[in-house]
């Protein structure tokens, strides 16, 4: 290819219930239903929070069991919410079926404790010992729980941020975090100082040590919602309005719902044309917070298929960051390994191995790592390497008021070019950003493959984020929640890292 070419993709199309197809998520949810039915199935649901969360959560509960009005506003992208019931088949019930209470007063006490490890680590017991608790006494089974927070515990709950000096809580111990890192290095012969030590290798985040504490008991699936999410006219400024911009609460059913229902283990849509056989991987790399050595990170894999389906893999934990070019490189035994997990879990699940394998990264692929990817592959199976980047360099424009068309193409190359996943979108009638939009960069950095044929791959993946109900996203689902997944991932401590989960554990 000598000459840059533009082009177009069309976009996606998705099937719903009864093989009936649309583009547009919301659209095909309310004409055909989920491609995965539960008729006249309720869900379980479980709640745990404080006393008010858990009042907020059920009123919510109540309200999206019913029609809620699209928000006053002329573009197509905002649609009503018939009901949960009406959408899915399936119901929400009216109340959760276990409500377990946490006391304000013992959370604020964890929250606010000084010593932020122990504080967060006890403000984490609080919700994750609850639906233990529940799990092991109860004969009952819980499809989700809704973890609903206090606003202090999202803006305390992280690890930059700071506790005003009226409302630290000041506790004697005879532990602190210098003393917690040579026990993990020397452990003690008195056990009490062990566990002691224990909330020092966890990260100072609840949502991301919540999520991984559960994650150490396999099948726990969590939504953490924030009261104020669900109940934003609960909490009002001096002049009325809400103190944090929401959605609306039209959108906002749509997306916890879809959200809900995906992590039920039913699948609200896939793609329309799927490729018999293809495997997606998105790398995931975290540098571990624990630790002084900035080469240390913990590698992951997210494979996706083009059904929806997807799956967390943990790597190892190795020297995979170079300070030099700040980029991760995996060892050909840690790539190797890696690739093997992915491949046997879609061996297992399609009982063939995949005909082709799609390696997304932010990177380029080394040598030894790449070699490491190919002596995992079985006979037959191709390898293609595609690093896609966001970037402002190129700025495309057309004539007149709207942007470019989301799936616009500049291909440059037989090897790489740029894709607009974002872009003026026609059966919106609206360009859902407000600058210019910004063009992806793919480019093909090993094996061979159409790159127009892989562009469109990506653009089919833009729209399997079931994390929310829109359109489309600007990135694959590959790389979407790769940060994500690496936090949760490096959450806690090494020996507790568990075994290849669902994508819905994570989210």
């Amino acid at each position: 290819m000598t000459s840059q070419i533009l082009d177009f993709l069309p976009e996606p199309r998705l099937t719903f219930g009864f093989g009936q197809h649309h583009e547009s998520p919301k659209d095909g949810l309310f004409l055909f239903g989920p491609l995965e039915a539960a008729p006249m199935q309720m869900l379980r649901v479980g709640a745990v929070g404080t006393k008010e969360g858990l009042n907020r959560l059920s009123q919510w509960l109540k309200l999206v069991r019913g029609v809620i009005a699209a928000k006053d506003d002329p573009s197509p992208q905002h649609r009503m919410f018939p009901g949960f019931g009406a959408v899915f088949g399936a119901e929400l019930p009216s109340s959760p079926v276990a409500e377990l209470c946490v006391g304000d007063t013992e959370l604020r006490s964890a929250v606010f404790d000084a010593d932020r490890h122990q504080g967060m680590f006890a403000a984490v017991d609080l919700f994750a010992k609850e639906i233990l608790r529940y799990r092991h006494e109860s004969e009952a089974t819980i499809d989700i729980w809704f973890v609903v927070v206090p606003e202090y515990v999202y803006t305390y709950g992280r690890p930059l941020s700071k506790i005003p000096s009226a409302e630290r809580v000041e506790v004697g111990r005879g532990i602190n975090r210098k003393l917690a890192e040579k026990i993990e290095n020397t452990p003690s012969l008195f056990p009490e100082d062990n566990e002691a030590a224990i909330p020092y290798q966890y990260e100072l985040n609840f949502h991301n040590q919540l999520k991984a504490r559960l994650l150490e008991q396999g099948d726990v699936v969590v939504q953490v919602v924030r009261e104020t999410t669900i109940a934003p006219n609960d909490f009002l400024r001096r002049d009325g309005r809400p103190i944090r911009g929401t959605q609306d609460p039209a959108t906002l059913a749509w997306n916890l719902s879809v959200t809900t229902y995906y992590k039920f283990g039913k699948r609200p849509w896939r793609l329309e044309n799927i490729r018999e056989g293809v495997c997606y991987i998105g790398l995931v790399f975290k540098r571990l917070a624990e630790t002084a050595d900035s080469r240390l990170a913990c590698c992951g894999a997210q494979m996706f298929l083009s059904s929806g389906d997807g799956v967390v893999f943990r790597g190892a934990v190795g020297p995979w960051r170079s300070p030099a070019t700040r980029e991760f490189h995996l060892s050909r035994i840690a790539a190797r390994d890696l690739a093997l997990m992915v491949i046997e879990a879609f061996q297992r699940s399609h009982g063939k191995p995949p005909a082709e394998v799609f390696i997304h990264g932010l990177a380029h692929f080394n040598d030894e790592e790449w070699a490491g990817f190919q002596e995992a592959l079985p006979v037959g199976t191709s390898l293609v390497g595609v690093r896609i980047r966001e970037g402002n360099e190129l700025k495309l424009f057309r004539p007149g008021s709207r942007p470019v068309l989301r799936g616009t193409t500049l291909l440059q190359s037989e090897r790489g070019g740029y894709l607009w996943t974002r872009g003026y979108i026609p059966y919106l009638k609206t360009y859902m950003g407000r600058e210019t939009p910004n063009a992806l960069r793919v480019d093909l950095l090993r094996g061979d493959a159409d790159l127009t044929t892989v562009m469109r791959d990506i653009m089919g993946l833009t729209k399997l984020n079931f994390n929310s109900c829109t359109y489309a996203d600007g990135l694959p689902v590959t790389l979407r929640f790769a940060n994500m997944v690496g936090e949760i991932l490096t959450a806690g401590p090494e020996q507790n890292r568990t075994a290849p989960l669902p994508f819905k554990h994570y989210i």
